[in-house]
């Protein structure tokens, strides 16, 4: 525990000023604020002997336990009843949306030529919701760190310029409050800056967003359970253990899920919840964003660059398609 405890403490400590940056700057939602600020001490070079050195045993917990901890809680958010309100069109549609960008984003990543799992993450966070879609997909396949660092930069640069792009073509688009709503929900990546989006649109148009949103996030739990049912098919030839069927974390995630649906919890609980699960998160995702070297990233990351910023297109297209359907 003692090894662990340095790394924790400033994954926790870079927590609390990121939810000080947030309520200086409501704009901000808090887990970008929680990766930015962790890219910002990852270039620190008189800070990386630390980072590599006493930090990065509780950095490292930080960025797969607490995750999938936060992961898990995360599904107490969801309720199959206010996702079933929104119609089986609109639920069809936000599938279509999420099932498209993944698969579309996974053909451009190898068609750019990125390595390892970097495809199938960079489509897991903007297909699904951001960086904690990123880190769940990285748990089940067992993705390295590094192999997320580049992902989580991506998500968290593209939907910080939906926060300011959004917006501006909501008028131009001739889309009403709730349209806009709708559109945010199912083509912004993190659940933190689809608040940060839809909020400017009125409190229909933020309703309609979340629920659109969480019906996103409900898609991590089958489509990570594919993913690791397809890593294990791989692995049969490989020596050394095999990924789970289903992910632990990932039957957490439905079981905190369908507790929220048939059982009613009490409103200090989710209140607890959601604030340890926000906590977890941003420690979480302070610690992937540490992990990253923007050197590395602008010699080397061009074309992750094109497939991230190709992939938020696809997905904000695919979900204007969306809003005009429904």
């Amino acid at each position: 525990m003692r090894r662990l405890l340095p790394g924790l403490v400033v994954a926790a400590s870079a927590a609390l000023i990121a939810w000080l940056c947030h309520l200086a700057l409501p704009a901000v939602p808090l887990l970008t604020a929680s990766v930015a600020l962790g890219i910002v001490v990852g270039q620190v070079p008189a800070l990386r002997p630390a980072l590599t050195g006493p930090l990065a045993p509780g950095l490292r917990i930080s960025a797969r336990r607490l995750l999938r901890i936060g992961i898990v809680l995360l599904g107490l958010k969801l309720s199959l009843v206010d996702i079933a309100s929104l119609g089986w069109v609109t639920i069809a549609t936000t599938v279509a949306v999420v099932v498209l960008t993944f698969v579309g984003t996974i053909g451009l990543g190898r068609a750019f030529g990125l390595p390892g799992h970097q495809p199938l993450l960079v489509a897991s966070g903007f297909s699904i919701c951001g960086a904690s879609a990123i880190g769940a997909m990285g748990a089940a396949v067992r993705a390295r760190d590094e192999e997320q660092a580049v992902p989580v930069a991506l998500v968290t640069l593209c939907g910080t310029l939906a926060i300011a792009v959004l917006p501006a073509l909501w008028h131009p688009l001739g889309l009403s409050n709730v349209q806009f709503g709708h559109w945010v929900g199912a083509g912004v990546h993190d659940v933190g800056q689809v608040v940060a989006t839809a909020q400017i649109a009125g409190t229909a148009a933020l309703a309609v967003a979340v629920v659109v949103k969480l019906t996103r996030v409900l898609m991590l739990a089958p489509m990570v359970a594919i993913t690791a049912a397809v890593e294990r098919r791989r692995a049969v030839e490989v020596e050394g253990p095999r990924p789970a069927i289903v992910p632990l974390f990932v039957a957490g995630f439905l079981a905190a899920v369908l507790l929220n649906t048939f059982v009613p919890l009490p409103e200090w609980l989710l209140s607890g919840a959601d604030t340890l699960q926000t906590a977890l998160l941003a420690m979480a995702l302070f610690a992937l964003g540490a992990s990253i070297r923007l050197g590395e990233l602008a010699s080397t990351g061009w074309r992750a660059l094109v497939v991230g910023l190709t992939s938020w297109v696809l997905v904000a297209g695919l979900a204007y398609g969306a809003v005009l359907l429904g």
